[in-house]
């Protein structure tokens, strides 16, 4: 093999090395030898070029420094799923606020909730029973953008059970995005996996960070 034919082989290997996909176990160490030994066997005529040279170190140093940022992240995303597990663990048995539009209903009060994204000049709450049929409207006038609720003479529903309810959100002739939020019961907490995932009584399994707010 020719010295430039060394030279030449030696600089792509370094460039396979402190690429981020080579292995990470010895990579610096390995580096170091490849390099000492291009500039021993380079050509005098045909020398290495200062800048690929610190290009080559640059990116090697690149690799280690995301290496060692990856463990950082991969230890503060363990202790993050611990701290969610600890919080998940006290929510059991309380009530939490979830996407949803089941009525919930409660010494003669049903209860709902929606969240705009933008203020409404006009919101209309319809509750409906199980066939879906509309049995009341609540015209709740203009609101602001977040999270509202709303109350409900359940005394209106008769025999009906199993009530649900949507939501219409206007600005003059537009109509609006709005989340139909409900009251929901923790029964318990599951950490598998990597997301923490709490079962409520009505809604199932669903995220934590699908939780609006704690009662």
């Amino acid at each position: 093999m020719t010295i430039s034919a060394v030279n030449s082989t030696d600089t792509s290997a370094l460039t396979s090395i402190a690429t981020p996909g080579a292995d990470a176990a010895g990579s610096s160490d390995r580096f170091l030898k490849l390099l000492v030994a291009q500039m021993q066997n380079q050509d005098p005529l045909n020398p290495m070029d200062n800048a690929q040279v610190t290009s080559q170190m640059a990116q090697i140093n690149t690799v280690n420094g995301i290496q060692q940022l990856n463990t950082t992240v991969q230890g503060l995303s363990t202790q993050f799923m611990q701290m969610q597990a600890l919080q998940g663990a006290n929510l059991v048995g309380h009530d939490v606020i979830v996407p949803g539009n089941q009525l919930d209903i409660a010494d003669g009060v049903g209860q709902g909730g929606f969240e705009l994204t933008s203020a409404a000049d006009a919101v209309k709450v319809e509750v409906l029973n199980a066939g879906g049929r509309v049995i009341d409207t609540l015209n709740l006038g203009a609101q602001t953008s977040g999270m509202h609720s709303f109350d409900w003479d359940a005394s209106k529903s008769g025999t009906d059970t199993n009530l649900t309810f949507r939501v219409t959100a206007t600005s003059g002739a537009t109509k609006l995005s709005s989340t139909a939020l409900m009251r929901d019961r923790v029964n318990a907490v599951n950490t598998g996996g990597d997301t923490l995932t709490l079962e409520l009584a009505r809604s199932g399994d669903v995220p934590y960070a699908t939780i609006k707010a704690f009662n």
